[in-house]
């Protein structure tokens, strides 16, 4: 409910933004209108995206689908890329040839009643956020939140403008690109990592290590190797034994060392490799 009321959101602030455009004139608008066509572009190639990266793994892609998620943002972060070139454009041109704002009341209404419908849809992400632990919500309802601020600058801009100081549409429009593009720094940098097979953090790298040598069984541990796959933390590890065990015991140690670490990271595909202490050649990383 709350991803379609996104985008019926979204897909509504474009109709009364392109609107307002229209009739004022003013590059503020049409920056906060480029943001709003972002958000349903976004909030769709998400809706897809995700849908597919959470298709079960197949005999082609062993691994599931879950980097499907960072090449939608890839994506995203180009189309963000384009749409602030242009943005800066203009409003440079604008800085250089002042154009004087028209119909700036039918602008202010406009950016009043974006400001309400994002305030209510903020509003109800935030229930369902609550109700459902979702975190793909919460990043949308985090991006919605920042918009409230983008339609705020535009609505002081208008006013500044019906005020004759023509200069602070351009101002403001530069500042919503200035945002824009320090936005897509952050996705740029997540969906790098995660498509670069970037490690996890160290912080969480070292409670997998401390949960496997938790376990009294285990003597040691080496070749920690861990990715993230969309949502999937990948974790691979070898485990160090007593070289005297059986190959029964030494599985069953490793099953105990896995359910460990998975009640930690739930959904993790974790593979376990058993060797015998003092008898491999380590690599410590």
């Amino acid at each position: 409910m709350a991803t379609v009321a996104s985008v019926a959101a979204a897909c509504l602030l474009i109709t009364i933004k392109a609107f307002a455009y229209v009739n004022t004139d003013a590059v503020s608008i049409l920056a906060s209108l480029l943001d709003s066509v972002m958000d349903a572009g976004a909030s769709l190639l998400n809706l897809i995206a995700v849908r597919y990266a959470l298709t079960p793994a197949d005999r082609n892609h062993r691994f599931g689908h879950g980097k499907a998620e960072s090449l939608a943002a890839l994506f995203q972060a180009g189309f963000i890329l384009a749409s602030s070139a242009f943005l800066i454009h203009e409003a440079i041109h604008r800085l250089l040839t002042p154009v004087a704002v028209t119909e700036v009341r039918s602008g202010v209404v406009v950016m009043i009643l974006a400001m309400t419908v994002t305030t209510a849809l903020v509003s109800l992400q935030r229930y369902v956020v609550r109700r459902t632990g979702s975190m793909a919500i919460h990043a949308d309802s985090v991006h919605y939140r920042a918009d409230l601020l983008s339609n705020a600058a535009t609505l002081v801009a208008l006013l500044l403008a019906g005020q004759g100081i023509t200069k602070a549409d351009p101002v403001f429009a530069l500042l919503i690109a200035g945002y824009l593009l320090v936005s897509t720094r952050e996705i740029l940098r997540q969906a790098l990592n995660e498509l670069l097979d970037r490690e996890l953090p160290e912080t969480q790298r070292q409670v997998i290590k401390e949960i496997a040598l938790a376990n009294p069984e285990v003597k040691g541990m080496h070749d920690l190797r861990t990715r993230r796959s969309g949502r999937t933390p990948i974790i691979q590890l070898h485990l160090e034994m007593d070289a005297d065990i059986s190959l029964r015991e030494a599985h069953r140690i490793a099953d105990e060392v896995e359910t460990a670490i998975s009640k930690i990271f739930p959904g993790a595909d974790i593979v376990v490799h058993q060797d015998p202490a003092g008898l491999v050649e380590i690599q410590r990383w």
